[in-house]
């Protein structure tokens, strides 16, 4: 009792140092978890000392994940792949639903960039095809959202979902696998439900800071009028592959080596190749190659990007992306960096206290379903503080020690968790701010479209989740 008593302050004092106070999100954990250790009879300095170690250890497990994903984020935009991935999709429905384009972009782009930088990557794109084909942001923005969303809680190497899988020791790759299906799923289902409501919906115009000049095509006009007008784009296969490659090769390695002998050369091979750092590494590569051959326009987007004129036509291709893009990566990543270890901070003293497995242990003796814990878990305090990082790191920190008493497989936690997230993005969510802002929704207009359509998103992915579970593939 006296630590549901602890948890639920510690959750009332996250909450008001981040609502009323404005306090930042690494000052908020940072004190959340003082207060935890002090609360469970742990005195100041070894608080401080395990605050520490958990920061370092967090850091150094996802660090350099969060800064490559940031570097790509940067090359998409210099480069052009994310206009040609919109293209890609928009000749793909020939034209037809178009609000598909930027949401299944956004779906994929979010899986290695942070979905911050992808709502602000899609955000021109979302209001051009909305003002091309006469159609109302209300009918577009809540499926782009719903995409980022899905693989930002879903799919690693997204930080959160990524410390949550490290947290629980589930294996990425498969997280990966099942964390896929479980979000395509849900955005078919919540697509096929939805949009025929948000085409009814009131008609919210695109914002004229993006369409200004922009006009609206007719329905007998070719695909191609459609299309995102930018000069010397990649192709889409070359676009796609720095994306698709980080994910495909630590699933590979990951289904490798349960087929392997774990002292064969080959579980060797599988283990290397399907290496997180080494695969996003890789998945830079190949955005640097898309240097060659659109030089000047890449110096040129840089140079707008940072606004400074970094840049020039005798920048060598390393200094372009080992040295723009990693610089502006670095101003991006360090916010997640910093919250994302202090949450593995507060999550590591919170789940050091022994009342957590006395609470799994009442919790198995009763009949009550072990798969919703850590779905609610995350949804309660993804309602309560509003980060889906912090509120999934936290839900980790109290079920690593449940998992075995509740006989939950970490990766079924670890996705649960994730789908949990989704539930409850709200006002207090950074994320709702930026995209009403962005894709010109008042508050009221977010919480009805962005709000309600992320909860059905997460409750879906759950409920596909369960039906994959009780298969017993997972």
């Amino acid at each position: 009792m006296m630590f549901i008593i602890m948890l639920v302050s510690a959750i009332i004092i996250l909450t008001v140092l981040t609502l009323k106070l404005k306090m930042h999100p690494v000052i908020t954990l940072f004190l959340t978890a003082t207060f935890i250790g002090l609360a469970s009879g742990v005195s100041i300095t070894d608080t401080f000392a395990a605050i520490k170690n958990y920061f370092g250890s967090t850091l150094g497990n996802i660090g350099i994940m969060i800064i490559f994903g940031a570097i790509l984020a940067s090359g998409i935009s210099d480069t052009g792949a994310a206009s040609s991935i919109v293209n890609f999709f928009i000749k793909l429905f020939r034209g037809k639903r178009l609000e598909l384009a930027p949401a299944l972009t956004g779906f994929i782009m979010s899986i290695p960039v942070f979905g911050d930088i992808a709502i602000i990557l899609n955000a021109p794109i979302s209001a051009v095809l909305a003002k091309r084909k006469k159609m109302g942001m209300q009918q577009v923005a809540p499926f782009v959202n719903l995409g980022l969303t899905l693989t930002h809680g879903l799919v690693p190497p997204t930080p959160g979902v990524l410390a949550v899988s490290i947290t629980l020791g589930a294996d990425i790759g498969t997280v990966i696998l099942w964390g896929l299906v479980c979000s395509v799923f849900s955005f078919a289902v919540s697509y096929i439900i939805l949009s025929p409501i948000y085409a009814k919906g009131e008609h919210i115009e695109p914002l004229t800071d993006y369409t200004e000049g922009i006009e609206a095509v007719d329905e007998n006009e070719s695909v191609d009028t459609l299309l995102i007008k930018e000069e010397n784009c990649p192709g889409a296969f070359a676009s796609f592959l720095p994306l698709l490659l980080p994910a495909v090769m630590i699933a590979v390695g990951s289904i490798g080596k349960v087929f392997a002998e774990k002292d064969s050369a080959a579980y060797a091979f599988y283990n290397i190749f399907g290496d997180t750092i080494l695969a996003l590494f890789c998945g830079i590569l190949c955005l640097g190659v898309l240097v060659f051959g659109r030089k000047s326009k890449v110096v040129a987007k840089a140079n707008l990007a940072s606004g400074e004129a970094e840049l020039t036509e005798k920048s060598s291709w390393s200094e372009i992306v080992f040295g723009n893009w990693v610089g502006r990566a670095l101003k991006i990543a360090i916010g997640a960096l910093l919250i994302t270890a202090m949450g593995g901070a507060m999550g590591g003293i919170l789940r050091e206290n022994e009342a957590i497995s006395v609470i799994g242990k009442s919790i198995a003796e009763t009949n009550f379903p072990a798969i919703l814990i850590p779905f609610l878990l995350a949804a309660i305090l993804m309602t309560v503080c509003g980060s889906m990082t912090t509120a999934s790191m936290t839900a980790a920190a109290l079920m690593v020690e449940l998992l075995p008493i509740l006989a939950i497989s970490p990766v079924v936690a670890t996705l649960a968790i994730g789908a949990g997230s989704m539930v409850g993005w709200h006002v207090n969510n950074s994320g709702f701010w930026i995209f009403t802002s962005l894709y010109g929704f008042d508050t009221k207009q977010g919480l009805k479209y962005f709000t309600t359509t992320n909860a059905i998103g997460g409750i879906l992915a759950f409920a596909c989740l369960v039906l994959i579970s009780f298969t017993g593939l997972i």
